[in-house]
């Protein structure tokens, strides 16, 4: 008796955006750079990511052991936790394209020579 095997496809299926976006938002405390920087990224996320993210906001005055998981030797820093690979951003998140770009959300401006 013979089995049929399922064989693949040659063509690869094309890469599929992630679901589910983890960011992480550290700060030190309700500072104004601090809430600055949250509403910034709420704001990126709403306009990008509508839906498909999820934000922790680890507040370093109250838990700064905290800081050593993620190694953050500067506050706000957003770490992208997903999709891989982490990312990291440091400052209040006002530059939209340098977010943008940091999170890999759109390519790199090219520079002219």
């Amino acid at each position: 008796m013979r089995t049929k095997r399922k064989t693949r496809s040659a063509k690869a299926a094309p890469a599929k955006p992630p679901d589910v976006w983890r960011l992480r938002l550290y700060v030190a405390g309700q500072t104004p750079r601090s809430l600055t920087a949250f509403a910034n990224l709420k704001r990126l996320c709403e306009n990008h990511l509508k839906g498909r993210y999820t934000i922790e906001v680890i507040d370093l005055v109250e838990t700064p052991r905290l800081a050593r998981e993620d190694q953050i030797l500067a506050i706000p820093t957003l770490v992208r936790k997903l999709p891989e690979p982490v990312r990291k951003i440091i400052g209040d998140l006002s530059n939209t394209e340098r977010v943008l770009v940091g999170l890999d959300l759109i390519a790199a401006p090219r520079t002219s020579a």
